[in-house]
């Protein structure tokens, strides 16, 4: 499967190729499962033969398909007969999830950026309620310096750090996406096959972990499509988030494949 492949099926979808398959899993099952793990009604996937096939070990051979599956989420069932059958451009459905999400945003603001604002809205909203102790155990978990920070001046040298740092970014997009994997799914990111980039991430972060699960079961998410297209949206800015870490850390590696 190549990027073009991909890029038919959505033109700002195609770094997925580069993908882990453990990654890919996690947003098929976003598309395929309910909280109980049974099939969703709505879902179409499934019964396709490349589905059949395929899941759960060759997602990448699927790719096509699973992107077409979210553009139809991303869509109510009547427009979507009058799109052919197409659902909505990726774009369409990240714009329509920071609305959600009430992310600050403009009309000129890129896909890659309107995900690290999702990303970064999200971990906002989770630690904002953390006392100055759970704080100072993030900071220290994410290697920023503290000293005797008030809880204002903690939060704010959080948010500086990562919006300075790709790397400080990367571990609050691996925080955010693991913790709404294990709510949503039950089951948090597989780092095995990123262990090199990975390391020194805490799986939970401390108590930020708790912070994003009461933060999200808080959230108004009633109507069936959003119980889709926003875990699925904060998993696909993850996965571009690890892709711009990979390149630079790993650029020749990156541009083998």
């Amino acid at each position: 499967m190549t990027p073009l492949e991909v890029s038919k099926a959505d033109p700002h979808l195609g770094f997925l190729v580069e993908a882990n398959n453990d990654d890919l899993r996690i947003l098929v099952d976003y598309l395929t499962k309910n909280s109980n793990g049974e099939s969703r009604l709505t879902e179409g996937l499934t019964s396709k033969d490349k589905y059949k096939i395929y899941y759960p070990d060759s997602i990448h051979e699927m790719l096509p398909e699973a992107v077409h599956e979210l553009r139809l989420f991303g869509g109510n069932t009547f427009a979507n007969i009058y799109r052919g059958g197409v659902g909505v451009s990726y774009e369409e459905i990240l714009t329509d999830v920071c609305k959600k999400m009430k992310v600050s945003f403009n009309q000129h603001t890129s896909i890659e950026k309107k995900e690290q604002y999702l990303l970064q809205k999200v971990f906002d909203d989770s630690i904002a309620d953390m006392s100055e102790d759970e704080l100072s155990e993030l900071m220290k978990d994410m290697n920023i310096p503290t000293t005797s920070f008030g809880k204002q001046a903690m939060l704010a040298a959080l948010q500086t750090a990562i919006k300075q740092s790709g790397f400080m970014f990367y571990k609050m997009s691996v925080i955010v996406a693991n913790q709404v994997a294990r709510m949503v799914l039950g089951r948090g990111l597989t780092f095995a096959t990123n262990a090199g980039i990975t390391r020194g991430v805490s799986m939970l972060a401390g108590p930020v972990g708790w912070a994003i699960t009461i933060a999200w079961t808080a959230f108004d998410i009633a109507a069936p499509a959003y119980r889709v297209t926003i875990p699925a949206v904060i998993h696909i800015a993850y996965m571009r988030a690890l892709y711009e870490q990979k390149k630079v850390q790993n650029p020749e590696e990156v541009n083998q494949q």
